[in-house]
């Protein structure tokens, strides 16, 4: 349809829709050769017209009308609110917190700054401080597009019949609202390479679906022995107790000797699984299968001991970094809201990014023995320099040559506990060089 040129104003919008500035503006210099050609009562029928479409009072658009409708330059401009030294400060703070969104970063600035002045790595000062707690989002988004990353951020890169364990195990999955930590996804990820022919490695993976508590072991294979071994790894360092476990149906998490595990390690633990072909059941893990793990170690296969080691070594470090220093923003509401044309919108709200350790803290679940260690931990810990030791640990596995053919691999000297065939007990190992793991 061509619209007329007698009235612009034909088809370009609604009454309801707001205008922006240069859109009126522009509305305004079209209207303003008609109404200087205009009658007196026909300028008085256009300015009810102007008056409906732009919602401007009458005054303002004779004023207008009569000029010359151009915008005006800003004759004084505003002074800078954060200079240099919030500049500095926030690019250490990203950096430490490896390059977050700024919705993540902005709640946690005053803490890390304190944290970092600590270490040496910052100078602050209480003018600093009000800044950074007055800041706002859009500000240290700005901010930090402006100054650039100087460092690169850590490496991004036939259903089988259930067997009777299975079976008994019912499918569902674990809210997105829940509240009491301890109900956990699992997954396991493959490093096959090209390839799933023969052993190789396999990181096993818990989340926690109300803190966004991760943890996470790798294990050379998947038989009953490392999956066990894996699981007791990490309960040894878990701060707080296993509810709920949740995996897939994958059968290396069903099996005899899982379920005797499970019942002599936790009590009155519940078991659950996704439903078949639903990937989105395990939406937390499958998150962090991404983010936390191939984000890392991309898909080359590993299949050796000392990458084996080298990885868990590797997860020690990502532990302490993601869970103490990562602050995450968990799902607090979500509204279906209709469209007018039938279809329907979900509307998600955050809330405040906080780290896993900070939200098990507000939740009071820590014993305070445990609780203390923790915060004595986070306290001396740098997170830049950790950060630096994960690149390091990184090129050093992808340096670890792979497996030789026709040469074997002890299982056993990759595991955290074995059993000493003469004496009928479990061994603790320790693989970390700065933190000493004990069997519970």
């Amino acid at each position: 349809m061509v619209l007329p040129n007698e009235n612009v104003t034909e088809g370009t919008m609604s009454n309801d829709d707001e205008m922006t500035i240069d859109e009126r503006y522009k509305y305004l210099r079209k209207m303003q050769k008609r109404y200087r050609e205009a009658t007196r009562k026909e300028r008085s029928k256009l300015l009810d017209e102007m008056q409906t479409i732009t919602k401007l009072h009458r005054k303002s658009l004779l004023r207008s009308i009569n000029g010359k409708l151009s915008r005006k330059k800003r004759t004084r401009q505003r002074d800078r609110t954060y200079g240099l030294e919030i500049h500095r400060a926030l690019k250490i703070i990203s950096e430490s917190f490896d390059h977050i969104c700024a919705e993540r970063l902005r709640p946690n600035l005053v803490w890390m700054a304190e944290h970092l002045a600590a270490h040496g790595e910052l100078e602050i000062s209480s003018s600093l401080l009000e800044k950074l707690e007055k800041i706002s989002v859009s500000t240290v988004r700005r901010i930090l597009k402006k100054l650039g990353q100087d460092r690169p951020r850590l490496p991004r890169k036939g259903p089988e019949e259930a067997n009777r364990f299975r079976r008994n195990v019912p499918a569902k999955r674990i809210p997105w609202n829940e509240q009491e930590p301890g109900h956990f996804e699992v997954d396991l990820v493959h490093h096959c390479g090209m390839s799933a022919s023969g052993q190789y490695v396999h990181t096993l993976q818990m989340v926690d679906v109300a803190t966004g508590w991760s943890e996470r072991v790798a294990t050379l294979g998947r038989s009953y022995l490392v999956m066990q071994d894996g699981f007791r790894r990490i309960l040894a360092r878990l701060p707080f107790p296993v509810i709920e476990i949740h995996p897939d149906n994958d059968s290396a998490f069903f099996n005899d000797h899982l379920e005797k595990f499970w019942k002599s390690a936790v009590d009155n633990l519940e078991q659950s699984r996704s439903r078949p072909y639903q990937k989105n059941d395990n939406r937390f893990v499958e998150q962090k299968n991404s983010t936390l793990v191939r984000a890392y170690l991309g898909y080359d296969r590993l299949e050796t001991i000392d990458q084996t080691n080298l990885l868990n070594h590797l997860y020690d470090k990502l532990w302490l970094y993601y869970n103490f220093f990562q602050p995450v923003m968990r799902l607090e509401e979500k509204v279906v809201v209709p469209l007018e044309n039938g279809r329907r919108r979900t509307r998600r709200r955050f809330d405040q990014a906080q780290t896993p350790f900070d939200r098990l803290i507000d939740m009071g679940i820590l014993q305070p023995e445990a609780e203390l260690q923790l915060k004595d931990l986070r306290l001396a810990t740098n997170p830049r320099e950790l950060r630096e030791e994960i690149y390091e640990m990184i090129y050093e596995l992808q340096d670890l040559p792979g497996a030789v053919d026709g040469r074997t691999q002890d299982v056993s000297r990759t595991l955290f506990t074995h059993v000493d065939s003469k004496k009928g007990e479990d061994i603790s190992v320790t693989l970390s060089n700065e933190r000493t793991i004990y069997v519970g």
